[in-house]
């Protein structure tokens, strides 16, 4: 098997999948979607990418275990506590204005971001008046997200990341263990919409007054995190607020301008025009 795939075999493939599929990976960051393409190859013992095409456009659920592996499902709850506790110090009040809160978290994965935020909000008194939506493009991480269940081994280092977040209860108030795993409360999600999303093709569908996305932008070329930036731009209220992955900012997109740092440093804005 070639450890490279050509930029025309790369392009036909992607432009395939687009026209059948509906899923346009074209404007992702080109090395890592071909670095992604070649381990799902090795892990099926595909050879040339021409097989792996007709393999794709003939079976749908083969299809699905490829989305998955370009799909980033990387993720932990609290991840990088310090944003959480910027949000709880610094956009919390603010949110407390509203009578109903709209939140949309983009690019959930497998959920622990979403169990995060609910538990923040829990513990702020406005989980009851908030509806979080959870989008992402993989549905197989997008059931992983509506069932709560982790392994019970990660419970050390999320209860760690929780209480740097300025936690306020002992977090394991907040699911069951049972044999290897543990369950989150059902309460945490009785508010949450878990959808397909794709960042990549699809429109706005509410208007929020927070929108988190963190560390997908990073994944996407210049073009494409311009038309995200625009699309959260256009989904958020006067006022909103929109916060991003540490290694992901503002800087170079078109819409800069229209936010005001928040705090520069955990790459949290408020839309201003």
């Amino acid at each position: 098997m070639s450890n490279e795939i050509n930029d025309t075999e790369y392009k036909e493939l992607l432009e395939s999948i687009r026209f059948i599929y509906g899923y346009d990976f074209t404007d992702y960051a080109v090395p890592t979607v071909k670095r992604r393409i070649l381990h799902f190859m090795k892990n099926h013992d595909i050879e040339a990418i021409d097989k792996l095409a007709k393999k794709l456009l003939k079976d749908e659920r083969f299809f699905e275990e490829f989305v998955q592996e370009l799909s980033i499902t990387v993720t932990e709850m609290f991840r990088d506590p310090s944003f959480y506790k910027c949000i709880r110090d610094k956009v919390v009040k603010r949110l407390a204005t509203y009578p109903i809160l709209r939140i949309w978290i983009a690019g959930c994965a497998t959920g622990q971001e979403v169990y995060s935020l609910a538990i923040l909000l829990k513990e702020e008194s406005l989980l009851e008046r908030s509806i979080i939506y959870a989008t992402d493009i993989n549905q197989k991480s997008l059931q992983a997200a509506r069932e709560g269940i982790y392994p019970l081994d990660s419970m050390k280092l999320y209860t760690n990341n929780y209480l740097h977040a300025g936690g306020k209860k002992s977090f394991s108030e907040y699911y069951v263990a049972k044999y290897n795993s543990v369950l989150f409360d059902k309460s945490l999600r009785e508010n949450v919409v878990f959808s397909p999303h794709n960042l990549a093709a699809d429109k706005s569908f509410n208007e929020f007054q927070l929108i988190i996305c963190r560390n997908v932008l990073m994944y996407f070329n210049q073009h494409l995190q311009n038309r995200v930036v625009d699309l959260f731009h256009e989904s958020l209220c006067s006022f909103g607020f929109l916060g991003l992955g540490d290694k992901e900012s503002l800087l170079f997109a078109d819409k800069r301008t229209s936010f005001d740092d928040i705090d520069r440093r955990e790459k949290i804005y408020m839309k201003v025009n």
